[in-house]
């Protein structure tokens, strides 16, 4: 597994802590049968705003770890942050109901504008697979997290730990090569 840098490595943890928070949030702000504005409502979609935003930076810092002429890789990087940036758009119009109102995502982009994050994140996940550098794992459970949040907004708790175990391989620094075992060691 390649070198991962500290920005990947404190974005995989951040991240879905965040994501975890606002489904925390969530779940408390609806205990009196009512979600709405209100200091449980914003706290949680200013967490969710803040880790959509780094799982954008996780993608850019991971997109970093190919070479440049990648063409893959740049296009998932770029589906991630299109997808990134509607979550970001509809995030500010639930805090902003102006906002919303002013300029609304057309409806189609509203609900398949968000699942480009996914889908690029997987793409990168998958050819960090394939090139060794995680584990099939980790976009499974990935997927996994992401398909519960689909299916039911209130399992968002347990999308982001889901999430947050799947990006564990990412916040583990890579020992130096001249510590790792040649494959004639281990014969």
């Amino acid at each position: 597994m390649a070198s991962n840098s500290v920005i990947v490595r404190r974005t995989a943890l951040a991240a879905p802590l965040l994501l975890l928070l606002y489904g925390v949030l969530r779940f408390a702000d609806g205990l009196d049968g009512h979600r709405g504005s209100g200091f449980l409502w914003n706290a949680g979609h200013l967490a969710f705003f803040a880790g959509m935003v780094l799982f954008g930076v996780l993608a850019v810092a991971v997109r970093g770890t190919f070479p440049k002429n990648h063409r893959l890789a740049t296009a998932a990087t770029g589906l991630n942050l299109a997808g990134v940036l509607c979550f970001l758009w509809v995030i500010t119009g639930d805090l902003f109901p102006a906002f919303g109102d002013a300029a609304p995502l057309p409806g189609p982009l509203e609900v398949a504008g968000p699942m480009l994050f996914p889908l690029g994140t997987l793409i990168l996940f998958g050819l960090m697979v394939a090139a060794r550098r995680l584990p099939v794992w980790t976009p499974l459970l990935f997927g996994a997290g992401i398909a519960a949040i689909t299916v039911d907004l209130d399992l968002l708790p347990f999308a982001a730990l889901t999430i947050l175990l799947a990006l564990a391989p990412l916040r583990r620094p890579a020992r130096p090569r001249h510590l790792r075992p040649s494959p004639a060691m281990l014969l």
